[in-house]
């Protein structure tokens, strides 16, 4: 199993630099950042900056979108990235959450995203491309080939579809096992219809990883489910609560939700979390003892999980980055 860091844009500069050597050290594998440009700082200049200070660990969005940028200036940003690193550049791509709607614009079609993934891939690749906001071809003269990895952000039917159809990976806001393994599934079932060769497909669970007394560890990551409802909710809206396409599991913890205030996302201090319960606090995060961790996180692997990433948002991130280097990234891996 990869393991994988993910920060938002408010991490200081001198601490993102720190946090990605201890991380590297540690054995994790790709550093991932929230692409929010509103709520937080830039967040491909910070990857430009850490880059320079490690020489193996992957980067990338998780999430970016089709809406914020026009398409040749992304391709030539994750182009240039991906040159700067010598190739640890990869992207996630869902349709857009928090980086659009907290503008009060809505998010991009699964057909939009589908274009987008492609349009990108080729332009990195250094193919001609034509695209609807711009009708001249567009070609990089100065690329050399770079195979970009994508990642789809999905939860609901169709963009698992859609995951499975054209994307590298899968990234799944979430740690429960059973629900990972039925999302995964979705997304391989259609690979293979396509005719895609799946055996390399990866699966990503992004949640947040604390170690410690239980109790405690739910408080300092209650905020998790009541960002991964707000996905549900567009879910539940779309298919009902009862239409069999969405797991009850999921979609029963949402009942009783009142809202969500994006200016807040993914932050503890967000006023809608009142419907949260502890056991979907547990559930959908990597809690506990060291033990319990390597528990969860082998149950995940066996679900068809290929990379952890650890949602590094909740507090005393240097000791949680140092107990998965002691305790249990080697536990994992010493078999293999």
């Amino acid at each position: 199993m990869e393991f994988g860091i993910t920060f938002k844009g408010f991490v200081s500069p001198d601490r993102a630099r720190y946090l990605v050597r201890q991380a590297e050290a540690a054995g994790f594998d790709y550093c991932w950042f929230y692409d929010s440009h509103v709520l937080w700082r830039e967040s491909y200049v910070a990857m430009a900056m850490c880059m320079e200070h490690t020489t193996r660990m992957r980067f990338g969005p998780c999430v970016t979108n089709p809406n914020t940028r026009d398409w040749s200036l992304a391709a030539s940003l994750f182009a240039s990235l991906a040159k700067q690193s010598k190739g640890r550049f990869d992207i996630g791509l869902g349709r857009g959450d928090s980086a659009v709607r907290v503008m009060g614009k809505k998010p991009a079609t699964l057909a939009r995203l589908a274009e987008f993934a492609e349009k990108v891939k080729a332009l990195v690749r250094g193919e001609e491309v034509i695209y609807g906001e711009c009708p001249e071809p567009v070609k990089f003269p100065w690329v050399d080939g770079y195979e970009l990895p994508v990642w789809i952000g999905a939860y609901g039917p169709k963009a698992l579809k859609t995951a499975g159809e054209i994307g590298d990976g899968l990234i799944l806001q979430i740690g429960d096992p059973a629900l990972v393994k039925w999302f995964r599934d979705q997304a391989i079932e259609a690979g293979n219809a396509a005719g895609r060769d799946m055996s390399k497909f990866r699966v990503m669970a992004a949640a947040p990883a604390f170690v410690g007394d239980m109790d405690y560890c739910i408080e300092k990551t209650k905020w998790f489910p009541a960002m991964v409802g707000n996905h549900v909710a567009d879910i539940v809206e779309k298919y009902g609560f009862d239409s069999g396409l969405v797991p009850q599991s999921l979609t029963s913890y949402i009942e009783k939700r009142r809202g969500y205030d994006y200016s807040k996302h993914g932050q503890s201090d967000n006023p809608y979390l009142d419907f949260i319960t502890d056991d979907i606090v547990e559930s959908f995060c990597v809690l506990g003892g060291a033990d319990q961790h390597i528990t969860k996180l082998r149950n995940l692997e066996e679900a068809g999980v290929t990379q952890f990433n650890i949602y590094l948002d909740s507090g005393d991130e240097e000791k949680i980055i140092a107990d998965y280097a002691n305790h249990i990234i080697p536990a994992l891996n010493k078999n293999k």
